[in-house]
């Protein structure tokens, strides 16, 4: 029992993602204080004897888990790479727009928007989260985009049904 508390503890100290509350980890797990106290110290201990590629630092009266410095420069390497694969917030606002307004055209994006959007659509296709989706048929035959599998994938969704409302949206900004 006491190794299930142990690896509960270390799940929520790992999916917190920030600083844990004593009296948060206590509730959680449904034990005393100090006895989440000292399951905390234990992990602690564990991780700094194992010298795993986690530690457990306290602030105040929480905990957070963070990563090692003996392995900054591994993490390092993975976050610039992370960060060249960033999406700039225009390319998100285009998305965005794509997702709930395909299939759509370019110059539609750029009405919306107000600027020129050449630069993030050829970032999103590139990056598989936008495809085109036929031409629209006027004078110019326009591409029309929208969204792929891949933009589902890495939002966690299943089907675009799953996008909030934008009454829901415009619920978040206020």
């Amino acid at each position: 029992m006491k190794n299930n508390l142990l690896y509960a503890l270390e799940a929520l100290l790992f999916s917190a993602g920030g600083p844990m509350a004593l009296s948060e980890i206590s509730a959680a797990l449904e034990i005393s204080d100090k006895e989440a106290s000292d399951l905390v110290h234990k992990l602690i201990e564990e991780y700094d004897n194992e010298k795993r590629g986690f530690k457990i630092i306290r602030l105040e009266d929480s905990y957070q888990m963070c990563s090692r410095e003996d392995y900054h420069e591994y993490i390092r390497r993975v976050r610039e790479h992370a960060k060249k694969n960033m999406l700039s917030n225009a390319a998100l606002e285009i998305l965005s727009i794509v997702a709930y307004n395909q299939p759509v055209t370019k110059s539609r994006i750029e009405f919306i928007r107000g600027v020129d959007c050449t630069g993030s659509i050829a970032t999103l296709s590139q990056r598989g989260f936008i495809e085109e989706a036929g031409r629209m048929d006027t004078p110019g035959k326009p591409i029309l985009y929208r969204t792929t599998n891949e933009f589902l994938r890495c939002f966690g969704l299943s089907s675009l049904t799953e996008l909030p409302k934008v009454e829901e949206l415009s619920q978040i900004n206020q």
